[in-house]
Parts: C-alpha cells; sequence; structure tokens
C-alpha cells in the first residue's frame, strides 16, 4: 500500500538471559550446533507467508477489484451522460446549458471524492492489519527467540553479513500461524501501546 510506517523492523527482546547488546557477525559454522546470541528474519515474508497476511491480501485485492469494476461502470454512465449533454447543447439556451454543465461538473467532482475515498479506506484497513499483525508477532517471536537460546531479532536487511541458519523466517511463521491463524478482522490498529512495552515497528511498505 502508499502508506508506509517506519524504515527499519529492528526488535531486540531483552528477556532473562542478562544479556546487554550483540554485535552482528559472520558465523562459520551452522546454528544448529553453534546458538547464535543473534537471530534474524525477512519482516516482509513474515507477514506475507502467514496465515494472516494470506487472509488479509485475498480480501484487499479482491475490494480493489470489486471498486475497479465500480469505478468503470461508473466512468461508462459518465461518458454517455457527458455526451448526451453534449448533443442537447445546440437545442439549449447558453444560461441553461452552462447550468446543467456546472452541475454536471459538481457531479463528477463528487463521485470522484466518493471513490478517492473508498480507496484510501481499503489501504488504511490494509495497513490496520498488518499493524495488528506486528504487533500480535511479539509472542511467536518471543518464543522462537528462547527456543534458540538468543537475545535479540533482526530484520536481516540491516545484517551486512550473516548465515542462512540464524533465519527464523520460517521458523516464526509457522509460530505465528499456530498462535495467530488467519487473526481477526481489523477495523484500526491499537494506537495505545504501553511505555515499557517492546513494540514490533511494520517495514517500510512497497506499494
Amino acid at each position: 500500500m502508499r502508506r508506509s510506517h517506519l524504515a527499519a523492523f529492528a526488535v531486540a527482546l531483552a528477556l532473562a538471559f542478562g544479556a546487554g547488546g550483540a554485535a552482528a557477525q559472520e558465523v562459520s559454522r551452522s546454528a544448529a550446533t553453534v546458538p547464535s546470541p543473534v537471530l534474524t528474519l525477512d519482516p516482509e515474508r513474515v507477514y506475507s507467508g502467514s496465515l494472516w497476511g494470506k487472509r488479509v491480501t485475498e480480501q484487499i485485492n479482491g475490494e480493489l477489484a470489486a471498486l475497479g469494476t465500480e469505478n468503470d461502470r461508473i466512468a461508462e454512465e459518465l461518458t454517455v451522460e457527458e455526451r448526451e449533454l453534449t448533443d442537447r447543447r445546440a437545442t439549449m439556451p447558453p444560461e441553461e446549458f452552462r447550468a446543467a454543465a456546472d452541475a454536471f461538473d459538481a457531479k463528477v467532482t463528487e463521485i470522484r471524492r466518493t471513490q478517492d475515498a473508498k480507496s484510501r479506506d481499503i489501504a488504511k484497513r490494509a495497513d490496520a492489519e498488518k499493524i495488528a499483525y506486528y504487533q500480535a508477532l511479539l509472542q511467536p517471536m518471543s518464543e522462537v527467540l528462547q527456543a534458540r537460546g538468543a537475545v535479540a531479532i533482526l530484520d536481516r536487511a540491516a545484517i551486512f553479513l550473516a548465515v542462512d541458519a540464524i533465519d527464523v523466517t520460517d521458523e516464526v511463521i509457522a509460530r505465528a500461524d499456530a498462535l495467530l491463524g488467519a487473526g481477526p478482522a481489523v477495523a484500526q490498529p491499537d494506537a495505545t501501546v504501553a511505555p515499557d512495552a517492546p513494540v514490533v515497528t511494520p517495514p517500510a511498505s512497497g506499494n
């Protein structure tokens, strides 16, 4: 969608490990044998590959397709109406035609405003769903973090070099699907977050 949130998705969940920060470093051996304090994931794929993200994508695409069909129908109707008004011009007094033309222009402007509002509403609901998902993702991410014995999960795009073995994207998706399923339909994100609560920020939207 057009709206973007924050460009970076970097989550450091300090748990009861007593560890401070952990510097990203190249790991030469598999994380299966050498646990890494730092894990990575692809935040966009975590969302798009989840049951929740797939539900939202299907729903939003359906609504956009329906809106596009409605816009095409309205455009055809307005084209016919404009043509009819043009054909009547020769038989109408100038003042009457001007009034009719102004009324038509006002109608077109109002229809465009209404249809644009519908499109913005769809975009806002898509953004609200993504925000809600990333907020709900804290628990499954925490579980993966603890299972791996790590102290932080970072956006893999922010890491200069790392082995694939520390990427937990698929693990987080699986854990999120198990805990959250397709998620509830969300109208608006919850803007109230406790000051000391960890916050998961969705990555910048590319559409």
